[in-house]
């Protein structure tokens, strides 16, 4: 027999190479290729067709029968509970990934206390603390008289014989699962190999045992899960803590759910207790906005099925360098860069010689294509020097002909305006019309060079000497 030689793989991505090179060819990461030792054979070699086992034949079933939705464990935390759907599901397991000292551990232990102060046995395993640790969180929090059951070990095999001793748990945190190691695993523990073994061990108690597992996971500097993308693909829901430092509050938002809805949001400020819930968070976004000066329109956005009104700020000025520089916090650089070609080309614009800064206020990062209104007049409004009406809010998707098109969910936008006491909305033309009985004067463009003309008309005039 032939002698096996040794494999390679990446640790950004899990990719598997029988030499080692320099730079991963899957994610193009330098320098990530480490040998890792692989299964031993099976005893006698090849295994013949007659000693392997015969499959077992299974009952098909038809699309029509009986559903029911399934059942949750609900923590009491209502952004948490949001963001899962309704709560956990039993046997059910999600990854929770955020910068370090986001909150994460915090979130959790929040919630193991609140599950067990319910009446459920709750597990919390850390692998980076030591008891000791855990409990001075929790003591800080007024959690430290909370039933939950608290160890430190890294052993997967350990912590799934504690786990089947006694009453099975409602909940178990592994915090996190960088730092667990199997014994059946011949790696270190936090590569990419340890990481999937160990994943696929805890997951497979889950499944087995109908205890629901939460997963904490690390992320790398630009802000993705660390390890191999196959254990996102394995959990039921991956969701992702974010947050600036300089801000108080936390965002945490739904990637990947089972048995909920995606892109779903909670929204928590941190305070000297732990996290508290912020149940308006449009209030929190704009709180603060200076209303007389230019460059800022007001978005009514939607996050998953909450609409959420964030500030838009813009800043152009002329550039002193060769190259004009586009920075962009809580927006997409390409949507920026097409947004501005399209302002320039079928606006009228001349923007080729100034520096454009784009600013999503309160740290919220701004995905969907209905923001293109709101930046576009943020822009217009910063380079005419005209104030925008701080009464509007703006919706709307721009497209490469100019063209101004509707967005989805409008009725809910408008009805969050309302509320906080908006009385105008500058929409798109075309859509039905949803603005009866909202309360809202409705003003729509159905092209960027009306937009830019209305909001040119409340520039100040400058004289020229």
């Amino acid at each position: 027999m032939a002698k096996r030689g040794p494999t390679y793989t990446c640790q950004a991505c899990g990719a598997v190479y029988h030499r080692w090179q320099g730079k991963c060819d899957a994610c193009g990461t330098w320098s990530s290729l480490s040998e890792e030792a692989q299964a031993a054979p099976v005893p006698g070699g090849r295994v013949s067709s007659n000693s392997r086992a015969r499959g077992r034949v299974f009952a098909l079933e038809t699309l029509r029968g009986e559903t029911q939705d399934a059942p949750r464990i609900v923590a009491g935390i209502g952004e948490l509970d949001r963001v899962t759907g309704g709560g956990f599901v039993p046997g059910s397991v999600l990854l929770i990934g955020g910068d370090p000292g986001i909150g994460k551990s915090t979130l959790l232990m929040q919630a193991c206390a609140a599950l067990a102060n319910g009446g459920h046995r709750v597990v919390y395993v850390s692998g980076e603390e030591s008891t000791g640790q855990v409990r001075l969180r929790a003591e800080r929090m007024g959690l430290a008289d909370a039933p939950v059951d608290l160890a430190a070990e890294t052993n997967v095999e350990d912590i799934v014989a504690t786990l089947n001793q006694g009453q099975r748990p409602a909940l178990v945190v592994i915090d996190s699962i960088q730092t667990m190691w199997s014994g059946e695993v011949e790696s270190a523990p936090g590569t990419v190999t340890q990481v999937r073994g160990s994943a696929q061990a805890l997951i497979r108690y889950a499944k087995t045992s109908g205890a629901c597992l939460i997963l904490v996971g690390h992320v790398t500097k630009d802000g993705q899960i660390a390890g191999p993308r196959v254990v996102e693909h394995m959990v039921d829901a991956v969701l992702s803590f974010e947050g600036e430092g300089a801000h108080a509050f936390r965002v945490l938002r739904g990637q990947k759910n089972r048995f909920g809805a995606t892109d779903e949001i909670g929204v928590f400020e941190m305070t000297g207790k732990g996290l508290s819930e912020v149940t308006n968070p449009s209030a929190l976004f704009l709180a603060g906005r200076d209303q007389a000066a230019p460059g800022a329109a007001v978005f009514a956005g939607v996050e998953g099925t909450r609409p959420v009104l964030v500030e838009i700020q813009a800043l152009v000025s002329p550039t002193s360098l060769g190259t004009p520089r586009r920075a962009v916090v809580g927006w997409e650089n390409s949507r920026l860069a097409m947004v501005l070609a399209v302002l320039e080309t079928h606006g009228g614009l001349r923007l080729g010689q100034h520096d454009v800064y784009l600013n999503v206020a309160g740290g919220l990062r701004v995905n969907e294509p209905a923001a293109d209104l709101a930046v576009a007049a943020s822009l217009i409004s910063s380079l005419t020097g005209a104030i925008l009406p701080a009464e509007g809010v703006y919706f709307g998707e721009i497209a490469l002909s100019g063209a101004i098109r509707p967005v989805s969910v409008t009725a809910a936008r408008l009805r969050e305006a309302a509320k906080l006491g908006f009385e105008a909305a500058l929409l798109p033309a075309g859509g039905a019309d949803f603005g009866e009985g909202s309360g809202l004067g409705l003003r729509r463009f159905g092209h960027v060079a009306e937009l830019v003309a209305d909001i040119a008309a409340r520039a100040p005039r400058r004289d020229v000497k």
